[in-house]
C-alpha cells in the first residue's frame, strides 16, 4: 500500500472533519428533540438550551399514550395503512410498470401519454372528494390507500427499470413454458429488488406521514391515523387551558410536541436499516445508460 504524502493526508483529513461536522450538524436536531422530551419542564425554563439533562423524566410520554389521546388506536390504523397500502401500491405499481415495459403492447404510447397526463394534470381536490364520497369510501380506511394507490412517477421509475433487463431472460423462460406471471415473479422481481425496495420505501413513508386525506376523508375519531391525532395533541398542547387530549396539565407543552415528534418519527426510521443494502442500489435506477 502507497503511503499518502502529506498533501493527500491533509485533504483526507479536512474531508473526514467536514463530514464529520455535517453528520453532527444533521443528528443534533433530532437528538435536540429527545432530550428535550425527557427533560422536566423546570430545567428548561431554568436553563434555557439543555444539552444533557440534570434530570429525566418520561411524563411527556405518558401524556401522550394515556387513553384519553386515542394514540393505540391510531398506531393500529396507522400500521394497517402502511402496510397493507404499501403491499397493494408495490402489486399495482409492477402490474402496471410490467404491462407498459413491454414494447408489443398495442397502444403503447396512447397509454403512456394517458398515464403521464395523470401525472402533470389532476382533477383537484373537490372532484376527487366527490369521487371518493360517491364510491363510498369516506369514514373508511379504505379511503387513506385507493385514491392513491399507483403513484405515476414511481411506476414510470420501475417501467424504466424493467426495459433495462435482458430481453434474453424473459425469451428463454417463455421457450421453457412459463407464462407472463410466472415470467414476472420469478424472473424480473427477483433482479429487480433494489427498485422494488426503494419504491416500497416511498410508498411506505408516504404513508406514515400523511394526515390530509385522513382530515378530508374521515370524521370518526376511531379512524384518525396517528399523524392525525399528533397533530391534535400538539395543538392542544399549545393552549394550557384547554388540554382535551392531555391529562398531565404540569407536562411542558414543549416537552409533549417533542415526544410527539419522536413517537411518529421513530417506527419509520427502525424500517431504513433493513432495506439499506436495496435503497442505496434503488436510488441509482436511471443513473446509468448503457
Amino acid at each position: 500500500m502507497n503511503k499518502l504524502s502529506f498533501g493527500q493526508q491533509v485533504g483526507r483529513s479536512t474531508i473526514y472533519i467536514v463530514l464529520s461536522l455535517i453528520a453532527v450538524l444533521t443528528l443534533f436536531p433530532f437528538l435536540y428533540v429527545i432530550i428535550i422530551s425527557i427533560t422536566p419542564e423546570s430545567e428548561v425554563i431554568r436553563r434555557g438550551i439543555v444539552l444533557i439533562p440534570e434530570q429525566i423524566t418520561f411524563n411527556a410520554y405518558k401524556s401522550v399514550f394515556n387513553g384519553g389521546s386515542g394514540i393505540w388506536g391510531a398506531y393500529q390504523i396507522t400500521l394497517f395503512r402502511t402496510i397493507v397500502g404499501t403491499m397493494l401500491n408495490l402489486v399495482f405499481t409492477v402490474l402496471g410498470a410490467y404491462v407498459l415495459s413491454k414494447k408489443a403492447l398495442p397502444g403503447r404510447s396512447g397509454l403512456l401519454m394517458f398515464v403521464v397526463f395523470t401525472m402533470l394534470f389532476s382533477g383537484g381536490l373537490i372532484p376527487t372528494y366527490i369521487v371518493v364520497r360517491s364510491l363510498e369510501l369516506t369514514n373508511t380506511v379504505w379511503a387513506l390507500i385507493v385514491p392513491g394507490l399507483v403513484s405515476v412517477f414511481n411506476l414510470v421509475v420501475v417501467k424504466g427499470f424493467f426495459e433495462q433487463l435482458p430481453v434474453e431472460l424473459e425469451e428463454s423462460a417463455k421457450v421453457d413454458g412459463a407464462g407472463e406471471l410466472k415470467v414476472l415473479v420469478q424472473i424480473i422481481l427477483p433482479l429487480s429488488l433494489p427498485s422494488i425496495a426503494t419504491i416500497g420505501l416511498f410508498y411506505a413513508v408516504g404513508h406514515w406521514n400523511s394526515y390530509f386525506d385522513a382530515v378530508i376523508y374521515i370524521n370518526k375519531s376511531s379512524l384518525m391515523p396517528l399523524q392525525v391525532i399528533l397533530r391534535n395533541i400538539l395543538l392542544s398542547s399549545q393552549n394550557q387551558q384547554n388540554l382535551e387530549l392531555i391529562n398531565d396539565a404540569t407536562v411542558s407543552s414543549l416537552a409533549i410536541q417533542m415526544a410527539s415528534v419522536i413517537v411518529s418519527t421513530v417506527p419509520i426510521l427502525c424500517v431504513y436499516p433493513f432495506i439499506q443494502k436495496h435503497f442505496t442500489k434503488g436510488v441509482m435506477i436511471g443513473a446509468v445508460k448503457g
